[in-house]
């Protein structure tokens, strides 16, 4: 039976990963040579190769540890994105203003993570259930407060006092993708002695 493994995937293994969001389109091309889109996906998935991170024997030996340790693609784990892992911009702290994450009614505590992607008028919110522990930052009505406890298996706070009717939630923090091995298999080479690489290390989120 699978499970989730809260453990990320070794920083000296992802250093040279690639990848990013994906999404499905489906595309009807017309007689008129115009086209029909649309998408099954209401969300994207992430999709990453971590393979340009393997350089020495030490890799691979760390990065077989892990692999059977997650028994191949059958237990998920956390992966940082080297792209996209914090509310704020790559250069940036987390703030606690950076992500709108609720607006009080005075009777909820507990809000769930997000993170608002906006461009062009147009906006897509993506639910953050891997935060990382320690870098969350909560704000009720401007003010930053200590007052709230957090769920990192599941991205949820909750405050001790509930917001009041109309006050605005937000939050900072730092995040991991929930990702699993894409491949059955390891493909590894040993370019020269104590040099290796792997040709592809596949790796796919898991959606909640």
């Amino acid at each position: 039976m699978s499970v989730f493994h809260e453990v990320r995937f070794p920083f000296s293994v992802s250093v040279g990963a690639s990848g990013g969001p994906e999404r499905r389109t489906g595309i009807v091309p017309l007689v008129s040579g115009r086209e029909q889109r649309n998408t099954p996906w209401a969300d994207s998935r992430r999709r990453y190769d971590a393979g340009p991170g393997v350089r020495s024997l030490s890799d691979t030996h760390t990065l077989i540890a892990f692999y059977e340790a997650r028994r191949g693609p059958l237990h998920g784990f956390r992966f940082r994105d080297p792209f996209d892992n914090r509310s704020a911009a790559p250069d940036q702290a987390p703030d606690p203003s950076d992500q709108l994450i609720g607006t009080g009614d005075g009777t909820a505590t507990q809000f769930q993570l997000v993170k608002h992607y906006e461009s062009g008028g147009e906006a897509w919110t993506r639910t953050i259930t891997k935060p990382v522990e320690g870098s969350v930052r909560l704000a009720v009505d401007g003010e930053e407060t200590l007052d709230f406890t957090l769920d990192p298996a599941n991205g949820l706070v909750t405050l001790v006092d509930p917001p009041t009717a109309g006050q605005a939630v937000t939050a900072g923090f730092a995040f991991d993708v929930p990702v699993r091995f894409a491949s059955e298999r390891l493909d590894l080479a040993l370019d020269e002695p104590g040099a290796a690489s792997a040709l592809s290390i596949p790796l796919i989120e898991i959606r909640p």
